[in-house]
């Protein structure tokens, strides 16, 4: 097979073709079990749902299961599956997954289908929904193999292929003590290579880190992530063991909480995806946009009072949106990096104020060299095309300039110093989003370009359109 071809590979286009070719149940469940459940979930989007309906009686209940966990929009094909058999591929997912698929669920569904649910998977999945949807107890899985402490290599070893049978999260071995306490997890590569008289215990990592069910996504996840572990144990107050969040569950916390924080830097309450409502999505823009509105009507009183400035020289309010825009633009690269250095716990007093003076020296040097060009370049424009003096014309770029080196030093440090105030009173600094940090630096550039003018051009050297 070529480079080419490797690259092009359609596995979803080619299953759904044999799955349409009329093959016998028994060929095509051969056929399909050389595909990974991930390439099948795919195909069903090219199915139509009497083709998906004849694909769920070949494939069997536990095939399904493993390949629904695949599937971003689970609810559609669990509307095609009687409740029966709806209930036993429920029954047989990781019971995060099942949770996942539940919710979204409509109510009478859900509840039909909870009743009909085999009695330990049942019990787990009432377990994870008794959790708020912002605590970790509400992402783990029961996936995970446990042993006693006091076990030899062998019996360990025996221990664990019994338990794998059900449980296929295996790289990582929770132990617990006499009192199934959490007392610490194995490392799958050391038990398989450790010799029969090696005491248990000398392979054991006693330090190894967990996470408490009811404790707050945001206030764990970035704990979670620099660990970089398989799975973490979730645990009780009292030590025992509930569940495991695995690496899977860590790469979708992590994209839910960037999804998060990049909604709220867009002015946004909350994620929008393509099936919302339009009624829903007003709602999630709707406050950031009112609490704007206000700031914006600040900023435009603000302009109202320099009215004398733009009577006299009107030729400064052609660059009024320059300095907005790249006060603005600062303030939200300052932001931005903010809030990713705020992610950082352990973060000192100290550091803070390094960062702070960092963004404002930034902030200087940049607008210095953007100042510079202002000065040249507008200087040029105002005498060739507005026909001001050469003089006149550099007073006003130089105006400009200036603006725009003190709009952008202040830009820096609103933009710096706004998240970490958030921050501090403990609200997500996320919450100082794009569309606030903008507004306030818009204030800030109105003040600074027309006060710079009203002084320096009007009263000082009296310059007059």
């Amino acid at each position: 097979m070529s480079r080419t071809e490797l690259k092009n590979k359609n596995y979803s286009k080619e299953l759904a073709a044999f799955i349409r070719s009329g093959l016998s149940k028994e060929e095509l469940r051969k056929r399909l079990s050389n595909y990974h459940e991930n390439d099948i979930a795919d195909a069903l989007e090219r199915l139509t749902a009497a083709e998906r309906k004849r694909l769920y009686q070949i494939l069997g209940v536990q095939r399904i299961a493993e390949i629904l966990s695949y599937v971003d929009d689970p609810e559609i094909y669990f509307k095609e599956l009687t409740i029966a058999n709806a209930a036993k591929v429920i029954s047989l997912m990781d019971s995060d997954d099942a949770v996942d698929v539940l919710e979204n669920l409509e109510e009478d569904r859900k509840r039909e289908i909870v009743k009909r649910l085999d009695k330990e998977a049942g019990e787990d999945i009432r377990m994870l929904l008794s959790y708020d949807e912002e605590e970790i107890g509400s992402c783990m899985t029961t996936n995970y193999v446990c042993i006693r402490k006091d076990l030899s290599i062998r019996q360990a070893m025996s221990e664990l292929v019994r338990q794998a049978g059900e449980n296929d999260n295996i790289s990582t071995i929770y132990v617990v003590d006499e009192q199934e306490h959490f007392f610490g997890a194995i490392d799958l590569k050391d038990l398989i290579v450790a010799r029969d008289n090696v005491d248990l215990d000398s392979i054991i990592i006693h330090s190894y880190p967990y996470v408490l069910d009811h404790e707050k996504i945001d206030d764990c996840i970035d704990r979670i992530v620099e660990y970089s572990e398989d799975s973490i144990p979730v645990l009780k107050e009292d030590g025992t063991i509930l569940g495991a969040i695995t690496s899977e569950d860590i790469v979708e916390l992590v994209d839910n909480e960037m999804g998060e924080d990049y909604a709220k830097l867009a002015g946004l309450t909350a994620e929008e995806d393509l099936n919302e409502t339009t009624v829903a999505s007003m709602k999630k823009r709707l406050p950031w946009l009112i609490i704007l509105l206000f700031l914006g009507t600040a900023v435009s009183s603000v302009v109202g009072i320099f009215e004398t400035v733009v009577a006299i020289l009107p030729i400064v309010i052609c660059f009024q949106s320059l300095v907005l825009d790249m006060a603005g633009n600062v303030g939200t690269q300052s932001l931005a990096v903010t809030i990713r250095v705020l992610m950082d716990e352990h973060l000192t007093g100290k550091q803070k104020l390094q960062l702070l003076a960092k963004e404002m020296k930034i902030g200087f040097l940049n607008g210095l060299i953007l100042g510079i060009f202002a000065l040249i370049l507008l200087g040029l424009y105002i005498h060739l095309f507005k026909h001001y003096t050469w003089g006149y014309a550099f007073l006003i770029s130089g105006c400009v300039g200036i603006s725009l080196v003190v709009a952008m030093v202040i830009s820096s440090m609103v933009g710096t110093v706004i998240p970490m105030f958030f921050h501090k009173i403990k609200i997500d600094p996320a919450v100082a989003s794009g569309p606030l940090i903008t507004t306030v630096n818009d204030l800030v550039a109105v003040v600074t370009y027309y006060g710079l003018s009203f002084v320096f051009l009007i009263n000082i050297f009296q310059v007059a359109g």
